[in-house]
């Protein structure tokens, strides 16, 4: 099955006076809310994940407990960096939801070069025992985040406040006549601004749901919006305010379409019909089998081939916004009528 892609006017819905940018408005929106992340985390796009932090360094002539939790170590023994941040500077800080990494500012990393984290924590604010030295410190709120460098003593406590500088975006797609589309079958990608070297975005938060709070350093982003999994597509792109919630509503120009294969109309569909959805230039849409695939697709014109016990049928349909409907070939009818 090869996806063909169909761009859509976006229009995005906030509450103040609209942008300059064609097909949609959009204004700072409410201050953003500290909660904490929901239960099931937003799937983000796959990033080689941090290797296991290593134990706990112990203080100066210490015992081998070293090797507990950060958070138990941290309990244990007087800590020398205690971390907060914030999500703008005029913020309160974040009491949970963060996770903190610790890496040693001049390690060589890892096998691939990467720097590995030598102590973790996640809540709110953090603490670290660590020795003399110089790290790098991140700072993680969802997909925000936020890198400082610091230097510690020895028994010299060191405080550090990271502001992250950002927002969230809470995103939701309608129909035409603004009627709700399937919750199950509305998906949201999120991706950066700027492309790299061959031109590629990169992909930070992949198939988020709508009506879920996505946390986001504040700037803009390109978001794409699926209705079901093949050619209904929205692109748009939003920005995101420091301390703030923007929210934004996709339109989708789109249709759920059920096939079916039929001796006579208005007959039971037969089994074991194969399908194939074409543009009027030939190229395949999807291909499925079944009695009654039902798919969703962009609005436009269509070629259907059914195909049952090697006899194949032919028709021709146009999928209008908004309009769900059953789309039935006649077996007796080698071109079914549009």
């Amino acid at each position: 099955m090869r996806r063909s892609a169909v761009s859509v006017l976006a229009a995005l819905m906030v509450a103040v006076a609209p942008a300059t940018t064609p097909g949609f408005a959009q204004a700072p929106g409410e201050p953003l809310s500290l909660r904490p992340p929901g239960p099931e985390p937003i799937p983000y796009a796959p990033n080689p994940p941090p290797a296991p932090p290593a134990t706990q360094p112990a203080p100066s002539g210490g015992p081998a407990s070293a090797a507990a939790p950060v958070g138990e170590t941290a309990r244990l023994i007087k800590a020398n960096l205690r971390l907060a941040a914030l999500v703008t500077e005029e913020s309160q800080p974040i009491r949970s939801g963060l996770v903190w990494r610790v890496f040693k500012e001049n390690d060589k990393g890892g096998a691939d070069g990467r720097l590995q984290p030598i102590a973790t924590a996640s809540g709110g604010d953090a603490e670290f025992r660590l020795e003399p030295g110089s790290y790098l410190v991140h700072a993680a709120y969802g997909r925000a985040g936020a890198t400082t460098r610091v230097t510690v003593e020895a028994d010299k406590l060191r405080k550090e406040t990271v502001i992250l500088n950002a927002g969230g975006m809470r995103l939701t797609a309608l129909g035409v006549g603004d009627q709700p589309l399937p919750a199950d079958k509305i998906t949201f990608d999120v991706y950066s601004r700027d492309v790299d070297q061959r031109g590629e975005r990169q992909a930070l938060v992949m198939g988020a749901k709508p009506g879920g709070v996505i946390r986001l350093n504040a700037d803009t982003y390109r978001v794409v919006g699926h209705y079901g999994d093949l050619n209904a597509v929205v692109r748009a792109e939003i920005h995101v305010n420091p301390g703030k919630l923007t929210e934004a509503t996709v339109y989708h120009r789109a249709a759920q379409i059920t096939l079916k294969l039929v001796n006579e109309a208005g007959g039971e569909a037969l089994t074991n019909t194969s399908w194939m959805v074409l543009t009027p230039s030939g190229d395949i849409v999807t291909e499925s089998v079944g009695a009654f695939p039902t798919i969703v697709l962009a609005e436009a014109e269509y070629a259907l081939v059914a195909k049952n016990q090697d006899r194949i049928f032919t028709r021709n349909f146009t999928v209008q916004a908004g309009f769900d409907r059953e789309i039935e070939v006649v077996a007796d009818d080698p071109v079914s009528k549009p």
